[in-house]
C-alpha cells in the first residue's frame, strides 16, 4: 500500500474519470490520450481514475484489449509529473465483473503501480448483497478499495443501508464514491459510514454529478448511540470533472481553503454546474449520450479529434449538441478554454 497516496485520498482530491481517446477508425489515439492526461495533471488534479465508466468498460473486451495499455499510459504520465513537480498523484483503477475478473484487474493495477481500485457493482444482477460483500473482501486483499454506489440508469443498483454498514467494516476499504444521483440513497451511505465505527477511516467522494457543489459544501450529521457524528464529502471522483477541469480545480481549492462561503450566489453557481451536467450527460435521454457529451466538449477544445466511442451506436443524442452550445453561452465563467488554448500544443508535443 502506498500510504502517502491513501493519506492524500483521505484529505480530499479532484479526481477526473478519464475518457478514452480514439481516432476515426475507433482505434486508440495514444497522442491524444497522453495530451488529455497531461491536461488533467497541469490543471491541478490530485489523482486520475482510469478504466472506469467514462473510459468505457469495453476496453476490457479481448478484441479491443485496451485495459492494460490505458492503465500503463496513465501511470507513466503520472510518474513523470510526480518526478517533475514533487507531488503525489493518486492513481485509481476501475475494476468490474465477477470475483475472478475483479481480482485479476486489481492485480494488474497493483503490478502497474496503482494505489486503489474503484470497484464497480455494475452488471452483476445475479449477485446478492452478500456476494458483493464477499467480492469486495477478495479484492481488498490485493489493493485498497473505493466502494461505488452506481445509479441504476447506467448499470448500477439500489443497496440497503445494511449493505453499506457491512461494507464499511471490510478491512482495506478506504473510500466510497457515492454516485446514486439520489438524496435519500446518499444519506443512507453517509449514515452507514457514521454508524460503522470507521467513520474516520473512510473518505467520502461525491460521484453525484447532478449535485457536485452542494455535496462538497455539505456535512452530514447523525446521532449515533448518543454521540453526534459528522461526515463531509472530502472530494469528487467524477465524469463531469473530465471537462473544464482547470476551473474545477480552482473552485475546489477555494472550498478546501475555507475561502468559499455559502451564499445565494453559491447556490446559484451550484445550479449552473448542474445545468451544464444535464447537457454533458444527456439527462434528457436518460444518459444515452453521457460519454459522447464529454468527448464533444473535449473535441471543441482541441483535446480530442472526435467524439468516437468504442460502440459506434454511442454518440450525441438529437439536440444534445445544441444543449452544449446553450450552456457554453449561458455560463462562460465555468469553462477553461483559455487554459487549454495555452497548453494544448505542449500537451500534444
Amino acid at each position: 500500500m502506498n500510504r502517502q497516496a491513501i493519506t492524500e485520498l483521505a484529505k480530499g482530491l479532484v479526481i477526473p474519470a478519464t475518457p478514452l481517446a480514439l481516432d476515426a477508425h475507433r482505434k486508440h489515439d495514444e497522442r491524444r490520450q497522453r495530451a488529455l492526461l497531461r491536461y488533467y495533471l497541469d490543471a491541478g488534479v490530485g489523482g486520475l481514475a482510469v478504466a472506469v465508466h467514462t473510459t468505457q468498460f469495453a476496453v476490457r473486451d479481448p478484441q479491443i484489449n485496451l485495459f492494460e495499455p490505458i492503465l500503463q499510459m496513465a501511470a507513466e504520465e503520472a510518474r513523470q509529473y510526480e518526478k517533475t513537480h514533487n507531488k503525489t498523484v493518486v492513481m485509481v483503477a476501475g475494476a468490474c465483473g465477477p470475483v475472478e475478473q475483479a481480482v485479476r484487474e486489481a492485480e494488474k493495477a497493483r503490478d502497474i503501480g496503482y494505489d486503489a481500485v474503484l470497484l464497480s457493482p455494475g452488471g452483476l444482477t445475479d449477485y446478492t448483497e452478500k456476494d458483493l460483500l464477499d467480492r469486495t473482501q477478495a479484492v481488498c486483499k490485493t489493493l485498497p478499495v473505493i466502494g461505488f454506489y452506481l445509479q441504476p440508469s447506467v448499470g448500477g443498483r439500489i443497496f440497503t443501508y445494511d449493505y453499506w454498514r457491512r461494507f464499511c467494516e471490510i478491512d482495506n476499504v478506504v473510500a466510497i464514491k457515492c454516485a446514486s444521483f439520489n438524496r435519500y440513497q446518499t444519506i443512507d451511505v453517509m449514515r452507514a459510514v457514521c454508524a460503522s465505527g470507521k467513520c474516520d477511516d473512510i473518505a467520502m467522494y461525491t460521484g453525484n454529478d447532478d449535485n457536485i457543489l452542494i455535496d462538497l459544501l455539505s456535512s452530514y450529521r447523525f446521532n449515533i448511540n448518543g454521540k453526534s457524528v459528522n461526515k463531509p464529502f472530502v472530494g469528487g471522483l467524477l465524469g463531469h470533472w473530465a471537462v473544464w477541469t482547470h476551473s474545477v480545480c480552482k473552485l475546489f481549492e477555494q472550498i478546501k481553503s475555507n475561502g468559499f462561503s455559502v451564499t445565494d450566489e453559491t447556490l446559484t453557481l451550484a445550479n449552473e454546474i448542474t445545468d451544464c451536467n444535464a447537457a454533458f450527460f444527456d439527462t434528457a435521454n436518460n444518459f444515452a449520450g453521457c460519454i459522447a457529451g464529454i468527448h464533444e466538449v473535449l473535441r471543441r477544445q482541441g483535446l480530442l479529434d472526435g467524439i468516437w466511442c468504442l460502440n459506434e451506436k454511442e454518440t450525441l443524442s438529437p439536440g444534445q449538441g445544441e444543449e452544449i452550445d446553450r450552456v457554453y453561452r449561458m455560463y462562460p465563467h465555468l469553462n477553461d478554454d483559455d487554459f487549454v488554448k495555452r497548453g494544448l500544443s505542449s500537451w500534444l508535443g
